[in-house]
């Protein structure tokens, strides 16, 4: 399970938007979207929609493994999305999903990525504290119930651990702070204020963002119908949306780019 541990250790734990399946697949989809070793145009989102019309990537226990296939050779690469109210996702076993470990599969990959969730499935069956992970409320609990899943049943699932998986002990906490370490990207917090017949409004601690934001055309369009944009080398991000008065709408987004 080394790409989940390095999601977790890397800062690639994040909370899903709301609990709508389409949307939190297509949000962590854009952020595997920004990685900058990925061909360019490469439609992350739309593989990952397509390919869970055929495969159910529901793994049981309130966890889903969905992944994207890419032409290219680079590691394997996860992206952890968490659901405080769960994700009505067509399970089998009919609970909520909690937790999306969403990978990005190259082709030098396929048979990690296989052995990886393998190991993950016979991880979820027998660790004792599943029940703690699932109602946790707090993003930082999440993150030290998935680090204790990784370390507690490392010795019990197979030989794939690493001797850094033991390194728990000085756990960092989940930070709230404008930037997020996500491994080679940089992930800015950034609030959008769209109306008819008015220019965007972007609220931003990075003054080159708000610059860059300002002076881009098609930010309006591409937030409200695709729920990201593309502009150089930043990849703004949906996460939320709020309605006020004069036809006025609040985006909660994420800014990413290469670091």
């Amino acid at each position: 399970m080394d790409s989940l541990l390095d999601a977790l250790q890397e800062g690639r734990l994040i909370e899903l938007p709301d609990s709508d399946k389409e949307h939190s697949l297509r949000f962590l989809a854009h952020i595997l979207e920004a990685i900058p070793s990925l061909p360019t145009g490469t439609d992350i989102a739309g593989r990952i929609i397509t390919k869970e019309v055929s495969t159910k990537t529901a793994l049981g226990k309130g966890w889903a493994c969905p992944d994207a296939r890419v032409p290219f050779n680079e590691d394997l690469i996860c992206v952890v999305g968490w659901s405080p109210t769960g994700i009505d996702y067509g399970t089998p076993d009919g609970l909520p999903v909690r937790i999306i470990a969403m990978y990005l599969v190259p082709e030098n990959q396929r048979s990690n990525y296989l052995r990886e969730v393998s190991l993950l499935a016979k991880a979820l069956a027998i660790y004792p504290g599943l029940d703690n992970l699932n109602a946790a409320v707090e993003l930082n609990d999440v993150r030290e119930h998935l680090l204790d899943l990784i370390s507690s049943t490392k010795g019990s699932v197979g030989p794939d651990s690493r001797a850094r998986m033991i390194q728990l002990q000085a756990r960092p906490s989940v930070v709230e702070t404008p930037v997020y370490n996500l491994a080679n990207l940089v992930v800015e917090p950034v609030t959008i204020i769209i109306s008819t017949g008015m220019k965007p409004v972007v609220l931003a601690h990075d003054r080159q963002l708000v610059d860059v934001l300002d002076s881009s055309t098609g930010l309006a369009e591409g937030i409200t119908t695709q729920g990201m944009f593309q502009h150089g080398e930043w990849r703004i991000v949906k996460r939320r949306e709020a309605s006020f008065q004069a036809d006025r709408v609040l985006f909660d987004c994420l800014a990413i780019k290469a670091a």
